[in-house]
């Protein structure tokens, strides 16, 4: 009996400065699980030229794509696994993305709500780039004939545009790519330390996030600046919080319920960093004592990244290491885009 074919997973990490635990989370985190799995093939990537489109300081890109390599090997991803990739390395993502602007309706476009969302935070640099990242993200799922792309709930929207994109050059051109469908999972909600009711982001300033290369000191500094609220108490459960702060649009929130999201924010870095049943324990004990749980917070995540932070120190002293995994990788996906664009090219009309 022959074995079922492994499904295709891929899935891109921008090369924007060291990860922050939120980062992790979101992406890495889910990485390591999925690389184990037999059922699946991964294409794992640095998406360089998604990171071009905000401001930054061309003489640092090169340094922040090995420095993401590195991050990723130190973290576990394992090249001998997983196909491990600098985007920009296989032009073929460019020339398929230009092959989709030409099918894909301006109004899917849109309606995207993470364009909305740049927009408002880079309104210096609205550019085009911006707009069109999602057909790029299309090139480059689709590129390896991606069948599953692992995201939360929210990023939902992202796979069905590939899908949708998918659909217009099937209809037109004849059926050649797959549905690709959301591999979901459960991506916990990471908070700004300075702001709890917004999301972490390098970009609400440094002593918002918690990065995983921060020594425990670091942590704890910043740890002990999350607001909280001063009688122990939880007065709001988790649930209420979230939908407190869905609510919120862009209304300021009250003492009240940033002091909430501060505690559940803490409390949510110990059950994914220590357990579960470490938090139960925490909140059947109120009143909580916050010097101490800010400490425990501090203490799970540093404890979590000490042996990363052993081999990172490890793999930095060996850069040509990790340029021959990447370029190793880019022979491995380089095979796959070229043959699929051989026959793109073919049903387009082009050859």
């Amino acid at each position: 009996m022959t074995s079922a074919k492994p499904k295709i997973v891929v899935s891109g990490v921008q090369p924007t400065g060291t990860l922050h635990v939120g980062n992790y989370l979101g992406a890495v985190h889910n990485w390591l699980k999925i690389q184990d799995d037999p059922q699946y093939r991964c294409y794992f990537f640095i998406a360089d030229w998604h990171s071009m489109t905000v401001e930054y300081d061309p003489k640092e890109k090169r340094q922040q794509i090995i420095s993401m390599a590195t991050d990723l090997l130190a973290l576990g991803i394992d090249p001998e696994k997983v196909v491990l990739f600098q985007q920009s390395d296989i032009l073929e993502h460019a020339e398929l993305t230009w092959i989709f602007n030409t099918i894909t309706p301006m109004s899917f476009l849109e309606r995207m709500t993470q364009f909305k969302d740049k927009s408002r935070r880079h309104q210096e640099n609205v550019n085009m780039g911006l707009f069109d990242y999602p057909v790029l993200q299309a090139a480059d799922i689709l590129l390896y004939h991606g069948q599953l792309v692992p995201v939360g709930i929210d990023q939902v929207q992202h796979v069905e545009l590939t899908r949708d994109i998918a659909g217009f050059f099937n209809n037109r051109f004849g059926e050649f790519f797959p549905e690709t469908k959301p591999l979901l999972t459960n991506i916990p909600k990471v908070r700004s330390l300075t702001e709890p009711t917004r999301k972490m982001s390098k970009s609400h300033g440094e002593k918002s996030c918690l990065l995983i290369t921060d020594t425990f000191d670091e942590m704890y500094d910043k740890v002990k600046r999350v607001p909280t609220e001063a009688t122990g108490i939880i007065s709001m459960e988790e649930r209420e919080v979230e939908e407190a702060i869905a609510a919120l649009g862009d209304s300021e929130p009250d003492e009240k319920l940033k002091g909430m999201a501060g505690v559940w924010n803490l409390l949510g870095l110990i059950r994914e960093f220590g357990s579960p049943e470490e938090v139960d324990r925490l909140v059947a004990g109120q009143p909580l004592k916050y010097g101490e749980l800010k400490q425990l917070a501090a203490t799970r995540v540093a404890e979590h990244f000490a042996v990363f932070q052993r081999a990172r120190a490890e793999l930095a002293q060996k850069p040509e290491h990790v340029e021959r995994v990447l370029a190793h990788g880019a022979k491995q996906a380089r095979e796959v885009a070229q043959a699929t664009m051989a026959e793109v090219r073919q049903l387009v009309g082009l050859r």
